[in-house]
């Protein structure tokens, strides 16, 4: 039976948020280039406690603010206080939630959770750093609000058990139920519980099980609302994948970012699964709104993780290039997975390089232009800069492959100069062809400017 932990609200401490409204089209502006961040799934799974997130924080304040990147987000099942790596417990899971059936952090995990004030202090923490925070949860209503027929907030007496249905429960982690989005009280939830996330300073908020095995609709718009309304600025993120190519309108009209695939690990057939499913993809990269490549399995993962040991990423370092190289062409928002005090000089090196992370914020009119079984190259431009991309791949598993593109099919004539985005190795001048010799599973990112 599951235990329930009821922390009821002081008075005064977690009041409701200015609710000013905004133009649905507003939350575009909160993301206008890809979102970059660090994640604590990969390194910590349904784990992680306040003091590797303050970790965390310190390192991105310390080494990648200055790049860019900027979020610290908390991934799942932060309100479960007896939670386990290597597979949830979903047998006798102890929630903390509070009167109106909405999780609070643990208390034995995040300890400035306390008296019911939620990550207010450890989101004070990392705004003092200088950056943003971020949270995970999963869709719809805690199982617990509606066995207690908790009262939904803002309502005249709606309980949780009048908005719920057992229908499209998630099938691999059982916390929450459907919300059934046209019953009286289904916006009055959502609404509370980003009023309570606005009122902890939460910046940034990824929802899992809403795009697959079933695109939910419905509660996305709900979500899309709760934000609207709460009167803070949280980017959404929908998790996890495939997003049906044919939501991609209305994904586009409610998300920042959604994801594309299922999780990202350290295996070569991950990586070369996204070269297949990004293909459809790229007419939909768009500012504010951003296809995802989930989050990036480099550095040290698994410390207390759901895939594997504790280690080093897998990859070899011409497969951590082409991810790397994959997802910045691609413009896809980037979000670390690995324990970042952890890294070596080598993966540092990976999220620093000032030239590749310019094209990953500035380019634009990203496409492919070669889109073969072994290979692919992909290009984008910065027409401010007078700057065109290219990015070569073999994404074979046996051969090495020339691959190269004609300079007239990036719309590019006359003589150039190319120069190796990740080395600043200047390759020379070309006036009609460019190629190079890839071994299997390796890339290039070069920048091409006009030579006169």
């Amino acid at each position: 039976m599951h235990r329930l932990f009821i922390s009821i609200c002081i008075a005064g401490i977690l009041t409701a948020c200015n609710n000013d409204s905004r133009s649905s089209d507003d939350f575009r502006d909160w993301a206008k280039t890809p979102p970059m961040g660090w994640n604590s799934w990969d390194c910590y799974g349904p784990t992680v406690k306040e003091h590797e997130v303050k970790a965390n924080a310190d390192y991105m304040a310390g080494h990648l603010k200055d790049f860019g990147w900027e979020y610290v987000v908390v991934d799942i099942r932060w309100f479960v206080e007896n939670t386990r790596a290597g597979g949830y417990n979903q047998d006798d899971p102890m929630y903390v939630i509070d009167a109106y059936g909405r999780y609070l952090p643990a208390v034995n995990r995040f300890p400035s959770a306390t008296d019911g004030t939620g990550f207010k202090a450890l989101a004070d923490y990392v705004h003092s750093k200088g950056l943003k925070f971020g949270i995970h949860i999963m869709r719809g209503i805690p199982k617990v609000a509606v066995e207690n027929k908790l009262p939904v907030k803002g309502t005249d007496g709606i309980t949780a058990d009048q908005i719920y249905t057992t229908e499209d429960q998630c099938k691999w982690l059982r916390d929450n139920y459907t919300i059934v989005a046209d019953r009286p009280g289904a916006q009055a939830y959502y609404n509370s519980i980003f009023d309570l996330y606005a009122e902890w300073g939460v910046d940034f908020i990824k929802i899992d099980d809403l795009s697959a095995p079933i695109y939910h609709k419905e509660e996305i718009e709900l979500i899309r609302k709760a934000i609207d309304q709460c009167g803070r600025e949280i980017v959404l993120s929908t998790s996890p994948g495939p997003t049906p190519l044919e939501a991609a309108e209305h994904v586009s009209n409610h998300a920042n970012m959604w994801r594309m695939v299922n999780d990202v690990w350290d295996h070569w057939w991950h990586i070369d699964h996204l070269f297949e499913v990004a293909e459809g993809w790229f007419p939909h990269i768009a500012p504010g709104t951003w296809s995802d490549c989930d989050m990036i399995p480099l550095g040290r993962l698994s410390i207390r993780g759901e895939r594997g040991p504790d280690r080093m990423s897998r990859l070899t370092k011409e497969e951590q290039y082409t991810l790397m190289t994959l997802f910045t062409i691609f413009r896809s928002p980037l979000f670390f997975g690995g324990d970042l005090p952890s890294n070596d000089d080598f993966t540092l090196s990976l999220l620093t390089n000032r030239e590749v992370l310019a094209m990953h914020a500035e380019s634009a009119e990203v496409r492919p232009v070669i889109y073969e079984e072994d290979m692919v190259a992909i290009t984008s431009v910065n027409e401010q800069a007078g700057l065109t991309y290219l990015a070569l791949f073999n994404i074979s598993d046996f051969a090495n492959i020339d691959v190269g593109v004609q300079l007239a099919d990036l719309d590019i004539q006359g003589t150039v100069n190319i120069t190796d985005l990740w080395s600043g190795e200047e390759l020379g001048a070309f006036e009609t062809f460019f190629s190079r010799n890839l071994s299997p599973h390796a890339s290039a990112l070069v920048k091409i400017e006009r030579a006169d």
